[in-house]
């Protein structure tokens, strides 16, 4: 018993700390200066191509740097800003039944067997016989029905930075976007790898070209906080097994 209070308080612990940044404001907006983004824009890799080169070609408008007049301006290194867009707009219907159902009988007889059913007849209470010794009857049924209907729809725009670039080209992203009103921060987070051909002219990507997408949209603050069980409830929940 003792054991189950100490954790208790641990637990309890652990959850005042997470909400002793908004316990009484507006909860506080990540450091972006701890953000993988920030990291691979202080550090952006090696050059594509050599400075002198970079030194002739500012000269022309009409060179293949990035800079010119018909240069072309996608991300494509560690440190460049893409814009990913994320439109979801899905609906699924799954619906399906079972129904089976069987039934069965078995007799089992012995009408003459050297007379002795007759003599055992005798010798048996008004009313019994032996001419059907064994009789089971048997019958079962079951049946199931079961239905999924779902609907998300997800319009979203945030920017991300290419945080790596992987040996066969693909580049890896890392986006995150927060928006805070009143005591409420909506938080708005995008990871995955794209390939650069997917890149449009715009210098935007649409979410279905992302490998290993992962988008997480939420937040925290007062309001959210309403929302959760207490961590008894929870921890409850967990552990009854009824």
């Amino acid at each position: 018993m003792k054991s189950l209070v100490m954790i208790t308080l641990a637990l309890s612990m652990t959850t005042a700390c997470g909400r002793k940044d908004h316990l009484g404001k507006a909860p506080s907006f990540s450091p972006p200066t701890d953000s993988q983004e920030h990291a691979a824009m202080i550090s952006p890799g090696l050059p594509l191509r050599l400075e002198e080169d970079r030194l002739v070609d500012q000269a022309s408008l009409w060179s293949g740097t990035r800079q010119s007049l018909l240069g072309d301006r996608r991300a494509v290194q560690r440190g460049d800003i893409l814009t990913v867009v994320i439109e979801i707009d899905e609906k699924a219907e799954i619906s399906n039944a079972t129904d089976r159902s069987r039934s069965g009988t078995e007799t089992l007889g012995i009408p003459g067997l050297f007379g002795l059913p007759q003599r055992l007849d005798e010798k048996l209470p008004e009313g019994a016989s032996s001419s059907e010794l064994v009789g089971i009857n048997s019958s079962s049924n079951s049946s199931g029905d079961g239905s999924v209907k779902r609907k998300e729809k997800l319009t979203l725009r945030v920017a991300a930075t290419i945080v790596d670039v992987l040996p066969n080209g693909v580049l890896s992203i890392s986006g995150s976007q927060e928006l805070r009103v009143n005591f409420e921060l909506r938080e708005l987070l995008v990871t995955g790898y794209v390939r650069p051909a997917d890149i449009s002219r715009q210098n935007e990507i649409t979410y279905d070209k992302i490998a290993s997408a992962r988008v997480s949209y939420g937040g925290r603050g007062q309001i959210t906080d309403v929302q959760q069980p207490r961590i008894g409830q929870q921890v409850l929940d967990a552990v009854l097994p009824f």
